[in-house]
């Protein structure tokens, strides 16, 4: 059953098909922020996937077409933001170790200050899931941010629903272990 929702954005694409750039500017503000945190769970760069993102739209904006209107757009446009980001991080050959001497500025002493504002909330949140493995990362993106099921997490990840419940299970787990090394005591003024 479509939404109002998914009515609107089945018009605005038929739009782009007809030539309506406008249209196009439309979807692509309203994904572009959950598509670059897409991008960066996975290159864990983000000049990298800023770089992907414009191959990922232009992708989407010569495909479009080939759009069958089953599904909802934003997991045909999320599985492009994976493939592309995993092929660009294949070509790039980008290290995935993250070298932890690089956070340890990071700790702050929180003490005489009020609980951390949704700006902190967020550098820390996303700092923490910098440090993870891309496909846990990815797969606590696609759940909690992008409030997609285990089932459309499998259709644009392509893994398994096993693999996506582990991810999610260690996942969380290496969060919290990664929000308390950056933050210590402190982490109780993130939650």
């Amino acid at each position: 059953m479509r939404t109002k929702s998914h009515n609107e954005e089945y018009d605005l694409i038929r739009k782009v098909i007809e030539g309506d750039s406008n249209a196009f500017r439309q979807l692509v503000y309203k994904y572009k922020d959950v598509s670059l945190s897409l991008a960066c769970s996975i290159l864990k760069n983000k000049t990298l996937a800023e770089d992907v993102l414009q191959d990922v739209f232009i992708k989407v904006f010569n495909n479009l077409k080939t759009f069958k209107f089953k599904s909802s757009f934003s997991t045909w446009l999320y599985r492009i933001v994976v493939n592309t980001s995993y092929n660009a991080l294949k070509r790039q050959k980008v290290s995935l170790s993250i070298d932890k001497d690089n956070y340890s500025d990071v700790m702050l002493p929180f003490n005489d200050r009020d609980p951390l504002m949704e700006k902190d909330q967020k550098h820390y949140i996303n700092k923490a899931l910098s440090l993870l493995r891309p496909d846990e990362a990815l797969v606590l993106r696609l759940f909690y941010l992008c409030e997609l099921s285990i089932k459309e997490i499998e259709e644009i990840t392509k893994f398994k629903t096993s693999k996506i419940k582990v991810d999610l299970h260690r996942g969380r787990e290496n969060l919290n272990f990664q929000l308390r090394q950056l933050l210590g005591d402190d982490i109780k003024h993130l939650l």
